[in-house]
């Protein structure tokens, strides 16, 4: 038998696995101090949360045959890519930014869940590259439906509502931190 490791590059604009992250926690939220970016002047927002999936995987094979698989997925926020306006970030502001980076959590957890119904067959690798592919399409569609509907945080009685679904679907899935 032998092991045959595949890592997968995290799929975030391009972005390299070198690149600083901070992985998501629960018992810790994000803090200014963790924006290290540099303000988008051209930009109308006030902050910018970058964060992502990482996935990697490792088969292990006998002759030709797959046998078995594990994986790893993480959500993660990037510091260097992540900015806000010193004098217009509050702490309401980073509560939004925060979510931004728990949607990208529970979406982490929705691909674990996924991927512990897959089957070891001969084509498990290309099966997770497809889930992997439709997570990071539905976590950014969440994330920019999330921005639209709350309008960037000004609509507080939304930016509500999207924190407390947010947390019922956190908990739905906590099996899967």
């Amino acid at each position: 038998m032998k092991n045959l490791l595949i890592i997968l590059a995290l799929y975030f604009f391009g972005s390299t696995s070198n690149d600083v992250s901070v992985t998501w926690n629960e018992s810790a939220k994000l803090t200014w101090a963790d924006f290290k970016g540099t303000p988008n002047s051209k930009s109308d927002a006030v902050a910018l949360t970058a964060s992502g999936i990482t996935f990697g995987y490792s088969v292990k094979t006998s002759g030709d045959r797959i046998i078995d698989f594990t994986t790893t997925v993480e959500a993660h926020f990037y510091p260097n890519k992540s900015w806000y306006i010193k004098d217009k970030g509050d702490a309401y502001i980073l509560a939004h930014e925060q979510l931004h980076f728990d949607i990208t959590e529970l979406y982490a957890r929705k691909f674990r869940a996924q991927i512990e119904k897959l089957v070891v067959n001969q084509n498990v690798k290309e099966q997770m590259k497809r889930l992997h592919t439709t997570i990071n399409k539905a976590v950014n569609e969440t994330q920019q439906r999330y921005d639209e509907e709350t309008n960037h945080s000004m609509n507080r009685e939304m930016q509500l509502k999207w924190e407390v679904e947010i947390q019922k679907e956190l908990q739905k899935f906590k099996n899967y931190k």
